[in-house]
C-alpha cells in the first residue's frame, strides 16, 4: 500500500530518485539544496549506490556523466552558483547525449544573493545557461507530491531522450514539509541499448531513430565521446553537412516529442475573465488569491506549466485567446513573461514580479486583479507591465 510521510521537498526529490533507479549522486553542498544530497549519502549505500561528495560542482557535473556513461542513472544538485558552474559540462551532456538529472533548488541572485531566500530567477537559465544552441528539459513542480512524480519522471525522460533534464524547485518548496504520499512502486523506464554486436556498434547511428541506442562502458562496447560536433562513430567532424544534421537531430529529438514531454495545469479557466499564469511556487500564492476573488465574483483561473521547457506555447496561446488580461506571476525580475510575449500577441499581459527573497502575497495579486477590472481595458496589448514589490 501507498505510504503517507511528513518531509521537505528536498527530502522527497532523494527519496523519489532513488526510487526512480538513480544509484549515483555526485555533488558539493550549498544552500538551499544541501538536504538532498544529505538523503541520499544516508539512503544510497542501503540499495548498493554510490554517493560522493565532489571537490566542487564543476567536477560534481563531470562525475555525474561518467557514472551516467557506465550505466548508472546518475544526479546531482546545486543551487544557483553551483548551477552556474556545472554548465560546461552541462553543455558537454547535451552534444554527447548523456542522460541524467540536474536538481535546482533556486534563490535569490546574481552571485552569492540570497543563500536562503527562494527566487525564480534561474528559468531562463535553465534553458540557455550552457552556450550554443541545444535540447534541454526542464521541469517544476508545485507541490510535494507532484515533486515525487516529476522526480521520477525526469530520470525517465533522461533515458528516453538520452538528455540531462533539469528538476527545478526553489527555497520554499524544498525547505517546506507537507505530507507526500510515496506509491508502492514507480514505472521506471530503462535504457535502450544496441542490439548488435560491439563491432558493429555506431554510437550515434540514427538510421533508425532521432535517438540512438546507448551502450554502455564496461559491457564490450568501446566508442568515443566528445563534447565536439561528431558523426556517428563520435569521432570529431567539422564537415558542415554533419555538424547541421547533427544539431537539427538534438533539437527535432525533443521538438518531435512534446506531445509526451509537455505537461501543464489548467484551473479554473473555463469562465475565466483573467488567467493568471504561475509556476513553482508562485503558483501556490495564486491559488490563494483565485480563492478569495472567486469569492469576491471575479472569474479568474491559472495556467500552471509543469514542463517548462520545452515551452507549451500551444496550449498557452489557446488559452489566453479565451481571457481578457493574462497575469504572469514570478519571483524575479520579469523572465517567462518574455517568453510569453513572443507566444501570446492579441491578449493584453500584466506581470506581477518580485525579487526581494519573499513569496509574493495573495493581496497583491487580488489588488492587481481588481486594478485591471477598473482601469486595464485602457490599455493596449503588451505596452504596460505593473511592477509589483520589486
Amino acid at each position: 500500500m501507498p505510504t503517507i510521510h511528513s518531509m521537505s521537498g528536498n527530502e522527497v526529490i532523494a527519496h523519489a530518485a532513488i526510487a526512480a533507479g538513480c544509484r549515483f549522486f555526485a555533488g558539493y553542498p550549498i544552500t538551499p539544496s544541501s538536504e538532498v544530497a544529505h538523503v541520499m549519502a544516508e539512503e544510497l549505500p542501503k540499495v548498493n549506490g554510490c554517493f560522493i561528495q565532489m571537490e566542487d560542482e564543476i567536477a560534481s557535473m563531470g562525475a555525474v556523466i561518467g557514472a551516467s556513461l557506465a550505466g548508472a542513472k546518475a544526479m546531482t544538485a546545486t543551487s544557483g552558483p553551483g548551477f552556474s558552474l556545472k554548465q560546461e559540462n552541462l553543455g558537454f551532456a547535451c552534444m554527447a547525449e548523456v542522460p541524467c538529472v540536474v536538481v535546482n533548488v533556486m534563490r535569490g541572485g546574481p552571485s552569492t544573493g540570497l543563500p536562503t531566500l527562494p527566487s525564480q530567477g534561474d528559468v531562463m537559465q535553465a534553458r540557455w545557461g550552457t552556450h550554443g544552441d541545444h535540447p534541454i528539459i526542464a521541469l517544476y513542480p508545485a507541490d510535494l507530491t507532484e515533486m515525487y512524480q516529476q522526480t521520477v519522471r525526469a530520470f525517465n525522460l533522461a533515458e528516453q531522450y538520452r538528455t540531462p533534464v533539469i528538476l527545478l524547485s526553489d527555497e520554499l518548496i524544498g525547505h517546506m514539509s507537507e505530507r507526500v504520499e510515496f506509491p508502492d512502486s514507480v514505472e521506471t523506464l530503462k535504457r535502450h541499448k544496441p542490439d548488435i554486436p560491439p563491432d558493429e556498434y555506431l554510437p550515434y547511428d540514427v538510421s533508425g531513430a532521432l535517438v540512438p541506442p546507448m551502450a554502455n562502458f564496461f559491457e564490450g562496447y568501446r566508442y568515443h565521446v566528445t563534447g565536439l560536433t561528431h558523426d556517428e562513430t563520435g569521432f570529431p567532424s567539422e564537415n558542415a553537412n554533419i555538424a547541421e544534421a547533427q544539431l537539427r537531430r538534438l533539437m527535432l529529438k525533443i521538438s518531435a516529442s512534446e506531445e509526451d514531454i509537455l505537461e501543464w495545469e489548467e484551473d479554473g479557466l473555463e469562465d475565466a475573465d483573467i488567467a493568471i499564469f504561475a509556476y513553482g511556487a508562485g503558483a501556490r500564492s495564486v491559488r490563494s488569491a483565485m480563492l478569495r476573488l472567486r469569492e469576491q465574483g471575479v472569474r479568474v483561473g491559472m495556467f500552471r506549466p509543469v514542463t517548462i521547457w520545452p515551452f507549451p506555447d500551444e496550449a498557452l496561446r489557446a488559452a489566453a485567446a479565451r481571457v481578457r488580461v493574462l497575469f504572469v506571476v514570478e519571483m524575479n525580475m520579469g523572465q517567462m513573461v518574455r517568453e510569453i510575449e513572443r507566444v501570446v500577441r492579441d491578449t493584453p499581459i500584466v506581470g506581477i514580479h518580485r525579487a526581494s527573497g519573499q513569496p509574493i502575497d495573495p493581496d497583491e495579486i487580488v489588488s492587481t486583479a481588481h486594478h485591471w477590472l477598473e482601469h486595464g481595458d485602457t490599455l493596449q496589448p503588451h505596452t504596460e507591465v505593473f511592477q509589483m514589490s520589486v
